[in-house]
């Protein structure tokens, strides 16, 4: 009885965020890069127990010379257990498949940056409640095992995107290397994305309270970068077990056995263990330095604006100029240019008389208390103007994507 007095009751607020939460639901969106071949679509099946590629058409190798980079979205609503996870992968066709590959990551950070443009837009309006948020949460590059590290491309890539998004890389078809290949393959890349400053998606300290079982699964992941995967949506036979896999004639690759390959661990951090935080990551470092360099540049151009009407006011008039047309009270200004002219008059012709003298000053003070008056309708009217100003600023560094892409 007396516990209850001393409990008031806030501990039941996880309860309350998890109800609403699972209530409304997750989404979630990854981005598959690297060039045709490396499994990137298996994986992803594999990863989400779809299959999200079936309407897909191959093209041939003629029809990949003149193939540009295209972006395609496919979404699919997953449920486990009440929890609805509103999945949307982010493919890009066409990536490093060209003769020249000059630039081919720029259509994928110009669609990166669309969706933080659409994103800083809605968030901006009106209609705040019901944002739909497109923004790419991780992307999983491919490497390919058939090589030594990385490849100029590769570099280039992530160098690109490393500020955009959380890059998370991966080793493809690593059926295709022996373990100590694999070995020495990830020690190679590791040792080659920090020498050209890359900058891949880190994993988050452990807590202190954590216990030593996470602790060690956390530094696991963090040796296992990247991750050396395998992909298969074919269930094989294996010792009286039906496992997903892949069928050779001197054995089975199993998929989700972690002595053959990462996949496991690249799900787990995916899904069960680090997908809060790469969508954090996402909103609170990436999205923010984007917010953050679209504001300055909106208030460069508002301050340049304003020192452009400044200067135009300064240039040898005394009434404020009108940016634009219709942008005065034309009226007010033509009472205004008359009193002016009226005061000048008088002023040069210096009359001397106390009474006119008075007249003079009061006719100034008029002139004075529109002119303000005049200033704070400029002023007003540039207020008014800013949001135009920076709109246009804003849509001309970042063109609008086509819809339906």
């Amino acid at each position: 009885m007396d516990q209850d007095k001393e409990y008031v009751g806030f501990a039941t607020l996880p309860n309350q965020v998890h109800r609403k939460s699972v209530k409304k639901g997750f989404d979630f969106t990854l981005m598959v890069a690297g060039e045709s071949g490396l499994g990137k679509s298996t994986l992803v099946n594999s990863l989400f127990l779809t299959d999200l590629y079936k309407d897909r058409k191959l093209l041939n190798a003629e029809e990949r010379i003149t193939q540009t980079v295209e972006i395609t979205k496919h979404t699919v609503d997953i449920e486990e257990k009440g929890v609805k996870l509103k999945l949307t992968i982010v493919d890009t066709p066409g990536f490093g498949d060209a003769v020249n590959n000059t630039e081919c990551w720029k259509s994928v950070a110009d669609y990166i940056d669309q969706q933080f443009e659409q994103y800083f837009r809605d968030e901006s309006g009106l209609n705040r409640k019901n944002i739909q948020d497109n923004r790419v949460h991780c992307c999983l590059y491919f490497i390919s095992p058939f090589g030594h590290g990385l490849r100029p491309l590769d570099v280039e890539f992530m160098k690109a995107l490393h500020e955009k998004v959380n890059i998370v890389p991966v080793l493809a078809k690593a059926d295709t290397l022996t373990p100590s290949e694999v070995k020495k393959k990830k020690f190679k890349i590791r040792e080659e994305i920090e020498q050209y400053g890359i900058k891949i998606y880190q994993f988050p300290d452990c807590d202190s309270d954590e216990d030593e079982e996470f602790k060690q699964q956390d530094q696991e992941l963090k040796d296992s970068i990247p991750f050396a995967v395998i992909g298969s949506n074919t269930v094989v036979e294996a010792k009286g077990r039906r496992v997903r896999g892949r069928l050779y004639p001197w054995g089975i690759v199993e998929v989700e056995n972690s002595a053959h390959c990462d996949f496991v661990k690249l799900r787990n951090m995916l899904v069960r263990t680090h997908m809060q935080d790469l969508k954090d990551v996402t909103r609170e470092t990436h999205y923010e330095n984007y917010r953050a360099h679209c504001i300055q540049s909106m208030t460069r151009m508002v301050v340049k604006e304003r020192n452009r009407n400044k200067l135009t006011r300064e240039s040898g008039t005394d009434f404020p100029i009108p940016t634009g047309p219709g942008l005065a009270d034309t009226e007010t200004e033509k009472l205004i240019r008359e009193k002016d002219e009226e005061v000048r008059h008088r002023a040069e012709h210096g009359h001397g008389h106390d009474h006119q003298h008075g007249h003079d000053l009061n006719n100034e003070h008029v002139h004075e208390h529109n002119h303000g008056h005049d200033h704070e309708h400029e002023h007003g009217h540039e207020q008014h103007q800013d949001p135009h100003v920076e709109h246009e600023a804003h849509s001309e560094h970042h063109p609008p994507y086509p819809e339906g892409s």
